[in-house]
């Protein structure tokens, strides 16, 4: 696999923090290449590295040692400014609580990321309305958070992690507040959606009743990865 094809090149990364005195290692010599059209999930214990490792490839956190390259840039090398617009136009986050904003309903939340990329109000909630209507909630645009179910909020955060076409999608525990059937619609929906040959999505999950949608999956450890192989090989 050239760099070329990939999304993400992580080389070597660690991370460290420190804690009472204590210094904790979260990151230790990780290596891991995701390519793309692929889904790549992160499993493991609690307290292992996962969500630490998603927050590096994501360029929310620098890492301390090592190298990530996103479609081949390194986010650690950009200026502030550069490395939060590169973040803007390129990478999508689901997170595990929603992020929904309570006073705005779902068509202006899922706007959000279009407006900070500079597209006009009005173009920006076209555009959301479209993608809400793609994951089932056409008829829900106008609805405040607080009036939509988990798996409801659950799809507005990812009409919003896709409505400016990311190239990276990072998703957090998105099915851990879910219910069986839930869960499954809305991975179908983050795979038919988010998946093409020019992206690539990551999901750290603890639920093994989707590890069947992942193209491959990375175990880790106490911040290490122990394996990367498909789900039946490593988990089967």
């Amino acid at each position: 696999m050239t760099e070329k094809q990939l999304a993400v090149h992580c080389q070597h990364i660690g991370k460290t923090y420190q804690a009472g005195g204590q210094k904790i290692v979260a990151l230790n010599d990780i290596k891991l290449e995701i390519a793309l059209g692929e889904l790549m999930m992160l499993v493991g214990p609690s307290g292992c590295g996962k969500t630490t490792l998603i927050s590096v490839i994501a360029g929310i956190l620098d890492q301390d040692e090592g190298s990530c390259a996103l479609f081949g840039e390194d986010l650690q090398q950009m200026r502030s400014k550069d490395k939060l617009n590169f973040r803007a136009r390129n990478i999508g986050f689901v997170f595990q609580a929603y992020n929904l904003l309570p006073s705005l309903t779902a068509v202006e939340n899922v706007s959000v990321p279009l407006i900070i990329n500079g597209v006009k109000r009005a173009v920006a909630e076209r555009k959301a309305g479209e993608i809400l209507e793609l994951v089932g909630l056409g008829t829900r645009t106008k609805s405040l958070p607080a009036q939509l179910s988990g798996g409801q909020q659950q799809r507005v955060a990812i009409a919003r992690a896709l409505v400016h076409s990311p190239r990276l999608i990072v998703c957090d525990e998105p099915t851990s507040a879910l219910d069986h059937e839930t869960g499954q619609t809305v991975m179908g929906l983050l795979k038919d959606v988010a998946l093409h040959a020019d992206r690539a999505l990551v999901i750290v999950t603890h639920d093994a009743r989707i590890f069947n949608f992942a193209d491959r999956i990375a175990k880790m450890d106490d911040g290490h990865i122990t394996s990367v192989g498909a789900v039946n090989g490593l988990l089967g």
